[in-house]
């Protein structure tokens, strides 16, 4: 009896250590900004920054032949016949491969080769991605194998149910894309989807509601309309027009709509205090976990597939989308559908602004690009608003398409309306007050 006694203390103290020390590795790797060389932001993307510097062809090497396997292998498995989304973006996958080829050659029209074209496409987005999508799921590994993710479902619970209708754990999900990045958080929420921890429901609303672009590229937005100088207020706004239109968002269709088979949180036991069980939930995942080389095998190529997946469609999707916002009235006529917004709360230039924050679905940085002369209200509005929208046709939404969530393009474009309407609506009072407190110029 003292003989099990002492083993079940042992692996309780070994459960209790892979506990700790993987979470603490998985939240240093994820969440900690770390300044190096003036630089500040975390690990993996300092990592992805000196891969992609230091060993650029290497890198893109690497990248070619994730989108080669990205481009063929829904040929080669059948898959790309499934539904006409499935045929549609397969084919845009051949052709994202084929335009990197040709951009990396110095080959095709050159209004292609202009700075917010292949290359933007290429070398800020898709190398970017391409590296830091295999590494972060390497840190993954650390992060949702080991305990952390139950624990903090059970622990946060109580704010993300009520809320945002999604379990506790997915406060990790929030958490990583704005410290990480949209394709790291869609990475955690594709991974724990396939585990059945999220419904579809679930899942989707965290996908788009969460999975936004990092307070590193809101640092590129900031600088580019001039609102460094209102850092905090305009980080700090972002981030709670965020949250406020996700929990809008998961309560209306199409997300309402989707898929619930029931809650999938970790209920409470009687008499137990929620911190006690949070504690024993994280510490009983910890010790039935996989080994760490298992783990990281297994993030590793979940990450490879995923990145395969996402970056041929950035480089066609995004193309497109970024062709069509500079020679096409699409957006134009779009705009049009969000002017009695802008109008009602009362932007100088209403139609402009419409126009402008129209174009974030090509690219989200695009109304920062367009409106950089405007009003310092109308920048502050844009430059929340282009993060708030999440979704966007050159990178978020092919990422999201590559994910198992089963997410419709048209709902995706109807889900990216309703965000951009809500976020005009909930930002704008909050420009008023910071006009009238002094906080902007």
């Amino acid at each position: 009896m003292t003989h099990i006694t002492t083993e079940a203390k042992g692996s309780r103290g070994g459960a209790a250590l892979r506990l700790v020390l993987c979470s603490f590795i998985g939240i240093f790797l994820f969440f900690v900004p770390v300044d190096i060389n003036g630089k500040s932001t975390i690990l993996l993307d300092h990592a992805a920054t000196a891969i992609s510097t230091q060993a650029r062809p290497v890198a893109i090497g690497f990248v070619l032949l994730l989108m080669a396997y990205g481009a063929f292998a829904p040929f080669l498995r059948g898959t790309w016949r499934k539904t006409v989304t499935d045929a549609v973006f397969s084919v845009l996958r051949v052709l994202g491969l084929a335009l990197a080829v040709l951009y990396l050659a110095g080959i095709g029209p050159e209004v292609l080769f202009a700075p917010d074209m292949l290359p933007f496409l290429f070398d800020k987005l898709v190398l970017s991605v391409g590296l830091i999508v295999p590494i972060g799921a390497l840190a993954l590994a650390f992060l949702i194998g080991y305990g952390l993710l139950e624990f903090t479902g059970v622990l946060v619970q109580p704010v993300m149910r009520p809320i945002w209708r999604t379990p506790g754990w997915s406060a990790i999900d929030a958490v990583a894309s704005f410290v990480g990045s949209y394709s790291l958080a869609l990475l955690i929420t594709d991974r724990v989807f396939r585990e059945g921890k999220y419904t579809v429901r679930e899942a989707a609303i965290i996908a788009t509601g969460f999975s936004t672009v990092s307070a590193t590229f809101m640092i590129i937005v900031a600088k580019t309309l001039g609102l460094m100088d209102v850092w905090n207020f305009y980080f700090w706004t972002t981030l709670v027009v965020t949250f406020i239109v996700s929990a809008i968002t998961a309560r209306i269709w199409p997300l309402a709509g989707l898929a619930h088979e029931g809650d999938r949180d970790q209920p409470l036991p009687a008499g137990r205090s929620r911190l006690r069980f949070a504690v024993e939930t994280g510490l009983e995942q910890a010790a039935t976990a996989k080994s760490l080389p298992t783990l990281l095998r297994e993030s590793f190529l979940d990450g490879l597939r995923m990145a395969a997946m996402i970056l041929p469609s950035i480089m066609a999707v995004g193309l497109l989308g970024l062709l069509a916002a500079k020679f096409t009235p699409i957006f134009d006529i779009l705009g049009l559908t969000l002017y009695p917004f802008t109008w009602i709360v009362q932007f100088g230039e209403p139609m402009l602004a419409a126009k402008a924050l129209a174009s974030g679905l090509a690219e989200m940085f695009l109304p920062a690009i367009l409106l950089k002369e405007a009003a310092p209200d109308m920048k502050f509005v844009a430059a929340v608003v282009s993060v708030s929208q999440v979704l966007f046709l050159s990178a978020s939404v092919p990422c999201m398409l590559a994910t198992s969530i089963p997410l419709s393009f048209r709902n995706l474009l109807v889900i990216w309306y309703i965000r951009v309407v809500l976020s005009i609506l909930v930002t704008a009072p909050i420009v008023w007050i910071g006009t009238s407190m002094g906080w902007l110029g």
